[in-house]
């Protein structure tokens, strides 16, 4: 009581002198000096009492606004950095938003710049922590936790990002975590001491460090420290789930995913989390609702640490098969499959196949039939949709779930690209054990078990090795009476006799339809192609019989290439003879008794023709011969009067050496586009009836796949029959086309339909864009914006601002042309 009563004397002299004028610096300078010697007589900044803290923070105070003369350098440093941490922080801060003309910006920061080097941050922790266990001010907790988190903020707005190089964050938030860990290992020795204390405080600045977007910094030096320090002591255990369990709610979920980022295996995790997801609700539905369903930005770690913990404890795999359940209903939904981005699905699918990894033959058996049920309702949606990558996850993890429950009968089996991704995914399936993804941590038994079973292991393979089985005497006297001492005749000049093609045009027609020689078919399919594009004329007599023969024709012999023979036939009859066989082709798109398979054909070959009649051809038997110079071929004629003087130039060219002429440029291949006079034939039939479902054929349901097809193959026909006649009317056909489909369910015909936006912008005239269809345009902006902002896939919408940059490049160059 004393001490403190002289503390209280000596303080109330220091505020005292330093409110006199300048001739009264000596006394000041004396009585500040005497503070620090009165403070630890007094028993140091944790003994005071709320009056002498009182009189602290007036004093310190007070020698912010004292003039220079009466601070002696090294002596009022000592009192901010001596004094009760917290008070010294709140006057600083002050000063440093509002500096006076004796107490300069500078001294503030560098006073500042000490306190964190000398670990007052910790002090400051550890005090609060000591008054919480006393119910201390709830509001200058507040205030205080606002001044550590924010700390670095407050000294880069005053100092204009000229603040030292120990308030960056990246250099701060890592000094926060040490300081953390101090006043923990005080909480540590408190315990075992016996005393009490409290841990909230500690809890609200690692909460309120992480929602601030710093969990990397601060969890890249509390982790490990944790993780070492948990590693054979319960106490710390306790106390560091007692740290993340007294994280409010509204901060909780950057802190868990924080530990969950940043744990090195899902056996860690489990001991520095303990049961946290079955205590706290909010930490249950960040684990198992947000980071699995609607998030989709982890790496595969993460899905493993976080499922691996779910698995680790009896009272958690309740959860892990909750999760499962409902990460099958969201993989087996059609309306998921359709509106999701694949990276989510990609995720989802992921995580299911970890939570297989982690189910034990009872809780297979438990839930086999629910996991069928999914299995059978989630493959038919992935296999409906049009995406490559969708369909071949949803294989993939069909077959995973049948291994699962099918243990001993047949299991399912697709074919489809085994690449890395596949493997990828199937090596989820296994589940690593916990000492092989951390080696680091000797100690824990399961690595005594994984030790012990690696003999076995080798061991079963070392006799898997050498003991190979001696083949009895019966089956040694069967192998020596065997045929394998016949002499092979000799065949080496044997030729293969080789079938005759037809070389009319009528006579492959008679082969294809009726000839039961399957060696002269097999000749007639290989010959067919260049029959036709030598034989044109005799072509156009029979194009449309041979077009329908082509279209039906099916494989009788395995031929390698089958599909493209027969596709590079029909696109050589289509460009023969265009408009009669494009009006058959497309007719027959929306006829009956058609499969999917020819329809998407019918496509194809129309893209495939128009490509083919729209890009200019090369007269002659003239070789295309790359980086070679070109030489001078007398064609017949040449030598008349009137090519004497090209054949003397071309000679001179040839002998003349030329300096710094630069390279010579070839003159490209030009010629008419025969797209020109027949695009409307390919385009406006395919246009015409999409929206009439037929028996078998639904282009609006569920054949959609082909929908999307369709739109793709209309892009690409308007983005070639650009500077054609009928380029204006096809615009706007597809302008309409595209409008009333924009709201598809499905991202490929959606994608689609973006293509077919490009490619009007792209080929049809700026001029009759802007006044045919400027209202058009206008709506179309409107809904690429929505696309932009809300579509859930990624092509889409980088597609929709491809179109949008599109058409602000149109309007530039309207305002750059002179009315």
């Amino acid at each position: 009581m004393a001490a403190a009563a002289a503390l209280g004397r000596t303080l109330r002299e220091a505020v005292a002198a330093l409110g006199q004028d300048g001739e009264g610096a000596a006394a000041a300078a004396a009585a500040l000096g005497a503070v620090p010697a009165a403070l630890a007589a007094a028993g140091g900044p944790a003994a005071l009492g709320e009056q002498e803290r009182a009189l602290f923070g007036a004093f310190l105070r007070s020698l912010a606004r004292a003039p220079r003369v009466a601070r002696p350098e090294g002596v009022w440093q000592s009192c901010f950095l001596e004094g009760p941490p917290g008070l010294a922080l709140c006057v600083l801060l002050e000063a440093l938003a509002s500096p006076g003309p004796s107490f300069h910006l500078r001294e503030v920061v560098e006073v500042l710049e000490q306190f964190l080097q000398e670990g007052r941050i910790s002090a400051l922790m550890w005090e609060v922590c000591q008054q919480q266990a006393q119910a201390g001010s709830p509001e200058l907790q507040e205030a205080l936790l606002n001044k550590i988190v924010c700390l670095p903020d407050h000294v880069s707005n005053k100092l204009q990002g000229k603040n030292p190089p120990v308030f960056f964050p990246q250099n701060y938030f890592p000094l926060l975590g040490g300081a953390i860990i101090q006043v923990l290992q005080k909480i540590s020795d408190s315990l075992r001491g016996g005393l009490d204390c409290s841990i909230s405080f500690v809890s609200h600045v690692l909460g309120k460090v992480c929602v601030h977007g710093r969990q990397k910094e601060i969890l890249s030096v509390l982790v490990p420290r944790l993780t070492d320090l948990t590693k054979s002591d319960c106490i710390w255990q306790r106390i560091c789930w007692r740290l993340i369990e007294c994280v409010p709610d509204r901060w909780m979920e950057g802190v868990v995913l924080g530990f969950v980022q940043r744990a090195p295996g899902a056996d860690i995790l489990s001991r520095l989390l303990g049961n946290l997801v079955v205590k706290n609700k909010k930490a249950q539905f960040v684990v198992t609702q947000k980071v699995l369903l609607l998030q989709y930005c982890h790496p595969t770690a993460v899905l493993q640490n976080l499922l691996g913990y779910l698995s680790l404890d009896g009272l958690r795999r309740a959860l892990l098969i909750k999760v499962l359940q409902e990460l099958l209903e969201t993989w087996g939904s059609s309306s998921a499959v359709k509106h999701s981005p694949p990276e989510q699905q990609q995720y989802i699918s992921k995580a299911i196949l970890i939570c297989l990894s982690h189910l034990k033959e009872p809780e297979i058996k438990s839930c086999r039939q629910e996991l069928l049920t999914s299995m059978m309702e989630g493959v038919k949606c992935h296999l409906d949709s049009n995406l490559p990558q969708i369909r071949r996850l949803g294989m993939i993890v069909a077959e995973s779930i049948s291994s699962k429950i099918n243990t001993d009968g047949p299991v399912l089996k697709f074919q489809y690209e085994e690449d890395d991704e596949a493997r990828e995914l199937k090596s989820l399936l296994v589940q690593t054990p916990p000492f092989c993804i951390v080696p680091s941590f000797p100690d824990d038994d399961r690595n005594e078990k994984g030790d012990a079973a690696l003999p076995l292991v080798l061991e079963s393979t070392k006799k898997s090795h050498t003991a190979a089985p001696a083949m009895p005497d019966e089956e040694l006297d069967a192998e020596l009476d065997s045929d394998d001492d016949l002499i092979p005749y000799n065949m080496s000049e044997d030729k293969e006799l080789k079938t005759k093609a037809p070389v009319y045009i009528r006579d492959c027609i008679e082969v294809l339809t009726g000839c039961e020689d399957v060696d002269k078919w097999e000749a007639t399919v290989k010959a067919l192609e260049s029959l036709v594009r030598k034989n044109p004329a005799a072509t156009r007599e029979v194009s449309v019989e041979l077009a329908k023969i082509l279209l039906h024709l099916e494989e009788k012999t395995c031929i390698e290439g089958f599909v493209e023979l027969r596709q590079r036939t029909q696109v050589a009859v289509l460009t023969t003879d265009p408009i009669p066989v494009a009006k058959y082709l497309t007719s027959q798109f929306y006829s009956l008794n058609y499969s999917l398979r020819q329809r998407m054909d019918i496509l194809d070959v129309l893209v495939l023709a128009a490509q083919e009649l729209s890009y200019p051809k090369s007269h002659g038997k003239t070789k295309h011969s790359g980086a070679q110079k070109p030489c001078i071929q007398l064609l017949p004629g040449s030598d008349s009067s009137k090519d004497w003087r090209r054949i003397v130039d071309e000679r001179i060219k040839s002998k003349t050496r030329r300096f710094a002429m630069g390279q010579s440029q070839v003159e490209l291949a030009s010629g008419p586009n025969e797209f020109n006079s027949v695009a409307g034939h390919f385009f406006f039939p395919l246009i015409q009836h999409f929206d009439r479902p037929l028996t078998t054929f639904d282009l609006l349901g569920e054949d959609h796949f082909v929908l999307g097809r369709l739109v793709h193959t209309l892009a690409i026909l308007m983005y070639l029959a650009v500077n054609t006649v009928a380029v204006t009317a096809m615009g706007k056909a597809l302008l309409e086309f595209v409008w009333a489909l924009r709201f598809h369910t499905d991202s490929y015909v959606r994608q689609g339909l973006l293509s077919c936006i490009s490619s009007m912008l792209l080929s049809v005239p700026t001029e009759r864009l802007l006044e045919d269809m400027t209202e058009e345009l206008l709506e179309t902006q409107s809904w690429l914006g929505d696309v932009v902002e809300k579509d859930p896939d990624g092509d889409c919408r980088r597609l929709a601002l491809q179109n949008l940059l599109l058409m602000e490049n149109l309007k530039k160059k309207l305002k750059t042309v002179p009315s």
